[in-house]
């Protein structure tokens, strides 16, 4: 156990999935229980660049004094039985449960088995924002990039789960709910504590970073979740990075191997696969002076993690053209709700992305 924390036993057991759900439990626990170690469960993902990140930011929970717990919890088709079972026991005696995605079926199990008075929801990026919203209306719990419709049969058969966890996530009696956020929250649920990730972690662990003259860009899985058509979005980034002199591309962990080398081959884009979370590389450094951005939750978490430094912001609206027919009709209000609320950042109006001739 690292000097840097104490031990809190079983008592606060934290799920992630994610590089940037890790993140920000640590953030949570920087600002909130401080000196004060807690059990850190990683539901492993299959894709490789997410669990090399994921090993990466559980080294430095360790160096924070937290305990870490890793599942394969994808590891074959008894694997979320052998998972649930082995967590049934660390459940039922945590006292406190903090979350980073309440819309994971995985997590919504979870949350059937505890007993824990004490759920506190960490970022999972903009689909944040989109959890609180439905969480006020009483609405179930779906991710806004999911087309509206029928329901399929996966999600009737576990309809119970998520209407389960909904209640569980709705404070009432002894049951305390908090959402700790660096994202614009708005209709906030009665009973619910919102409190500001301001990243303080980030900002006293690394930096301040060195900054170049040129501008990087950042990725988004907008083309890989079917929002955002692919030959729209290669024009796209190979506009800004013209314009705006950009020379690096960061790599958003679920982008394809395919639709990168497409973007190093068109655009002359370096592109950086990044071992932790943007806002850790950027916080490091070198950083370009200038980053560039499509909606995405970097555009509130960077001038966060970014704070008293010199970089812009820059982030570029999605035209409603580039979108696929099979995108939710909700996806162009979400996105611009996600740009026209970031604070500190340039807004660029969206370029024409029609293929050069």
């Amino acid at each position: 156990m690292s000097p840097r924390a104490g031990t809190a036993g079983p008592h606060t057991l934290a799920f992630v999935e994610s590089p940037v759900q890790l993140l920000n439990v640590l953030e949570w626990a920087h600002a909130h229980a401080p000196g004060v170690g807690l059990t850190l469960v990683v539901l492993s993902p299959i894709d490789p660049m997410t669990r090399g990140q994921l090993r990466r930011m559980s080294e430095l929970a360790r160096e924070e004094g937290h305990e870490v717990r890793w599942e394969e919890a994808r590891g074959g088709a008894g694997a979320p039985f052998q998972t649930v079972a082995g967590l049934a026991g660390p459940l039922r005696r945590a006292s406190r449960v903090v979350l980073g995605d309440p819309f994971s079926r995985y997590v919504q199990l979870m949350l059937t088995i505890t007993r824990a008075h004490d759920l506190v929801v960490v970022d999972d990026g903009t689909a944040t924002m989109e959890f609180v919203g439905q969480l006020a209306r009483g609405e179930r719990l779906v991710r806004w990039h999911r087309k509206g419709g029928r329901r399929g049969p996966r999600d009737l058969l576990l309809a119970p789960v998520s209407g389960i966890a909904r209640r569980r996530l709705t404070p009432g009696g002894r049951r305390r709910v908090e959402v700790f956020s660096s994202m614009p929250v708005d209709d906030i649920p009665a009973g619910v504590t919102v409190s500001v990730n301001s990243f303080a972690w980030t900002r006293a662990r690394f930096g301040p970073p060195r900054i170049t003259r040129t501008a990087d860009m950042v990725g988004t899985s907008l083309v890989e979740t079917g929002v955002v058509d692919a030959d729209a979005y290669v024009e796209a980034v190979r506009s800004l990075a013209k314009t705006h002199g950009a020379t690096r591309y960061f790599a958003h962990r679920r982008e394809s191997t395919e639709k990168l080398h497409r973007l190093a081959v068109e655009t002359g884009l370096e592109i950086v696969r990044p071992e932790l979370p943007l806002e850790l590389i950027a916080r490091r450094g070198p950083i370009g002076r200038t980053v560039l951005s499509f909606p995405s939750t970097v555009v509130h978490t960077l001038p966060l993690a970014l704070s008293g430094t010199e970089v812009r912001i820059a982030v570029c609206d999605i035209d409603p053209a580039w979108l696929t027919e099979n995108a939710s009709p909700r996806a162009q209000g979400f996105l611009s709700g996600v740009t026209g609320t970031a604070r500190d950042v340039h807004r660029l109006s969206a370029i024409s992305a029609a293929p050069a001739v």
